[in-house]
């Protein structure tokens, strides 16, 4: 077992490169194996895992920097450097992050989560090097989708324009190794990473622009020149044109060839940026056929790739056929994704009504004001984002579809506490960010019944409206407390589903039967508890909760959000508005931090949101000393 005894980046450069095809595989059979467990991000980490040995043979992690772009194809990374012993508690509570954290490694020079950050965060720290006068390299890698969204090119463009020595590695995934991977492009990159190719570059542009008069005509003929002659052979023109030295495509599976042009591009004193073509998913045979289906999966069987728990359907699939079947009657609707059709439920009516569907990639703010255009023409555009990824886009939601009150749908997918991803991914924010933006409606449904009726109302909606709803299965209880399976509601209107006189608690979307459930178990402490669920985040049920805290001086709250500005702030600034400052509202939510790694259940009843936490809370409420808020 090679892992067992590489303990650093040191022990690895121990390995003759004969040693290491070996290793890869060993690489490959531990993160398949451990994912097929814990579940996590398999098809990305799958296609680096050469790449990854070759950066830390030729580097010297710590003192040089390795930026993982992303951050889901840092498993092999993490074997890498010290953390094989713990890897077992990959994505799990108090275990070690799916993503590079700054805190768990000295290796892990830039927390990543989110796309497209890498390039940014390399340049401010080869910045931060040269004031302080230390000698380093800073290597971003980049890939998996990531070179789609904006903020890569900014970060290149800076990069060419202040010309230091950051090397990007363009990890590009979304191609087959072809032809063009082979002996031509192998003697191309050795032609162009070598010191004689650079010194000649270098010198022929000097030598003519020196020429009397000639000079700078010269020079610039020479340039031109040189990029028709790579343009034959090479697609990167474009880095080129941003102050880059294109390196590639080459094999990223050839340890050997990224060994040698990782040791060429170290005497190399300005940007350069090398492009690697990996396969995605590569050494297990059904990601290899299905990468997109791997890319984030829950614990599976190792034989079959088939899930461990097929019970059920998600929110993101009701959702996903709903949509697809309001499209079916109603040919205004178009679909938005960015970068996750798998992910967010929309593979279905991607299938069916392909020329309403669109994947803008990992371009969030695009996707928004994309959709505000198509909204000026009388369409119903659906942006589907996850809550964590949805928060690049404020500023387009709020300037480019609310301030124009374009009738805009957003689905917000994983909203609440996700899970093992960790702080990157919980959808702890986005009730704090949208509510106080006039003209939006916000909701979150309570199941999956709600689901469908909110989804055709936000649609027949002449304005924004925003639907929040969970990651993981959908939950039916609900429906033993209503008479009909059917739900229909205007906007802004609420539900009692079980009354009392003592207290009420007001739930939202998947914090609702918890809610309720605490309410019967109270029913045997003597304490009759209203549940009311709220539904809307924006606009608050007035009148319901008037009538309420005209008679109940004593409210809970529930939400899976974040206290700060979120539904119970929310309730306490209509009561203050009200003059009902007699009342007792007692907040549960999260704190004002960020949520760590752990399973849902775990985390929903550390932070007091399962049934016993607000079983707790209020047996507490009745205990406390009454006072107003």
């Amino acid at each position: 077992m090679y892992l067992e005894v590489i303990k650093s980046p040191a022990d690895l450069k121990k390995l003759p490169i004969s040693e290491l095809k070996k290793l890869a595989k060993e690489i490959r059979e531990t993160i398949i194996e451990r994912v097929s467990i814990n579940g996590g991000h398999l098809s990305s980490n799958l296609g680096v895992v050469e790449l990854t040995i070759a950066l830390h043979y030729v580097f010297n992690s710590p003192k040089d920097k390795l930026i993982w772009d992303v951050g889901h194809q840092s498993y092999s990374h993490k074997l890498l450097t010290g953390r094989y012993e713990r890897f077992s508690t990959l994505r799990k509570y108090k275990g070690i992050s799916g993503f590079p954290k700054r805190d768990e490694s000295e290796h892990d020079v830039f927390g990543s989560g989110h796309s497209s950050t890498s390039i940014s965060a390399a340049l401010g720290v080869i910045e931060g090097r040269d004031k302080k006068r230390e000698d380093f390299k800073v290597i971003a890698v980049i890939g998996d989708g990531a070179m789609t969204a904006g903020l890569a090119f900014e970060g290149l463009n800076n990069a060419g324009h202040l010309k230091k020595n950051l090397i990007v590695i363009l990890n590009d995934n979304e191609m087959s190794i072809s032809q063009n991977v082979g002996a031509l492009s192998a003697y191309l990159n050795r032609i162009l990473t070598g010191e004689l190719y650079q010194r000649f570059r270098k010198d022929t542009k000097t030598f003519l622009k020196n020429i009397p008069k000639l000079g700078s005509h010269a020079a610039k003929i020479a340039e031109k020149t040189e990029e028709m002659l790579k343009g034959l052979f090479l697609p990167g023109v474009i880095f080129e044109e941003l102050g880059f030295n294109y390196i590639g495509p080459i094999d990223g599976h050839n340890i050997a060839l990224l060994v040698e042009t990782f040791k060429r591009i170290r005497t190399i004193s300005s940007p350069t940026l090398i492009h690697v073509i990996t396969k995605k998913g590569k050494g297990y045979e059904f990601s290899e056929k299905q990468p997109s289906v791997f890319h984030g999966i829950g614990p599976f069987k190792l034989e079959t790739g088939s899930p461990m728990n097929e019970n059920g359907h998600t929110y993101s699939e009701v959702f996903g056929n709903i949509l697809t079947e309001l499209a079916d009657k109603d040919e205004r609707i178009i679909a938005i994704s960015a970068a996750m059709k798998e992910g967010t439920g929309l593979e279905h009516f991607a299938e069916k009504h392909p020329d309403r569907f669109y994947d803008v990639g990992i371009a969030e703010p695009h996707a928004v004001t994309f959709a505000a255009g198509l909204a000026t023409q009388g369409l119903k555009p659906v942006v589907v984002i996850y809550s964590t990824f949805l928060q690049r886009a404020y500023d387009e939601i709020v300037h480019d579809v609310c301030l124009q009150n374009l009738p805009v749908v957003f689905a917000i997918d994983r909203a609440g506490i996700v899970g093992e991803d960790g702080p990157t991914h919980n959808g702890l924010f986005d009730i704090s960010y949208l509510r106080h933006i006039p003209n939006l409606v916000v909701m979150a449904p309570g199941d999956d019944v709600e689901l469908r009726a909110m989804l055709e109302l936000a649609i027949k909606h002449n304005g924004p409206a925003a639907i929040r709803y969970p990651r993981g299965k959908c939950s039916n209880e609900l429906l033993a407390t209503r008479h009909s399976p059917l739900v229909t509601f205007d906007i802004g209107e609420s539900e009692i589903l079980k009354n009392g006189e003592d207290l009420a608690i007001i739930a939202l979307g998947n914090t609702v039967y918890p809610a309720l459930s605490a309410a019967e178990r109270l029913d045997n402490e003597g304490i009759r508890a209203m549940v009311v669920n709220a539904r809307f985040i924006k606009p608050l049920d007035r009148h319901l909760l008037l009538s309420v805290v005209s008679k109940i001086k004593k409210i809970i709250t529930v939400e899976e959000n974040v206290l700060a500005g979120g539904f119970g702030t929310a309730i306490l600034e209509y009561l203050n508005e009200v003059g009902m400052v007699d009342v007792l509202v007692k907040r549960i939510g999260i704190a004002d931090e960020f949520v760590e790694i752990g399973s849902q259940t775990i985390l929903r009843k550390k932070y007091g949101l399962d049934e016993e936490g607000i079983y707790q809370a209020t047996l507490s409420l009745f205990k406390e000393p009454t006072y107003s808020h």
